[in-house]
């Protein structure tokens, strides 16, 4: 519980950072804080793997999602069977490279799910800008991402800090009795 409370906390502060200065100077943060900030927490706060494979099952969904924009951008009709193609291979392909490479595939999904949810409609307004506005897309992930993944490993770091402290207190205090007897 005390977890939550602390990783809770420094995406608060998290929050207010990405979203207020992010949205301040119009760098593109304001609009995709929140889930740039909950897909980082939720790396850093689900204990499945290693936070290092569930950070490479994210990006292996985010490049997967990225080409898949390219090839709807190229290849494929703007049409609901381009998109059910482009959406087909990006959970075929991550399932099988999170399988050959034993990641968990949920971050790799969460990592797909989070770049089309936050450029979907930039992608829609202009499929032949693709090229840049999926850059300026992805960019704009990384820093309430990376924040995320922080506030919610930091929190977890606090608390075993917090939990250790706490239990040489307790230890100090009990060695003071026992010695005052």
């Amino acid at each position: 519980m005390r977890v939550n409370l602390l990783s809770g906390l420094l995406l608060t502060i998290a929050a207010v950072l990405v979203a207020g200065p992010g949205a301040a100077l119009d760098s593109g943060l304001g609009a995709v804080a929140l889930a740039g900030l909950g897909a980082g927490a939720v790396l850093g706060l689900v204990p499945d793997h290693g936070v290092a494979a569930r950070l490479a099952g994210f990006v292996l969904g985010l490049v997967l999602t990225w080409a898949a924009y390219a090839a709807r951008a190229a290849v494929l009709p703007d049409s609901t069977s381009g998109r059910v193609v482009a959406t087909a291979a990006v959970v075929v392909l991550a399932t099988a490279a999170v399988t050959a490479l034993r990641l968990p595939l949920w971050s790799a999904l969460l990592g797909a799910a989070t770049l089309a949810g936050t450029y979907e409609a930039a992608y829609s307004d202009a499929p032949s800008q693709v090229a840049t506005t999926s850059t300026d897309a992805v960019t704009a992930l990384v820093v309430p991402l990376v924040l995320g993944v922080l506030a919610a490993v930091g929190g977890a770091v606090l608390d075993t800090l917090v939990g250790r402290a706490s239990a040489a207190s307790r230890s100090h205090t009990a060695a003071h009795a026992e010695v005052t007897r």
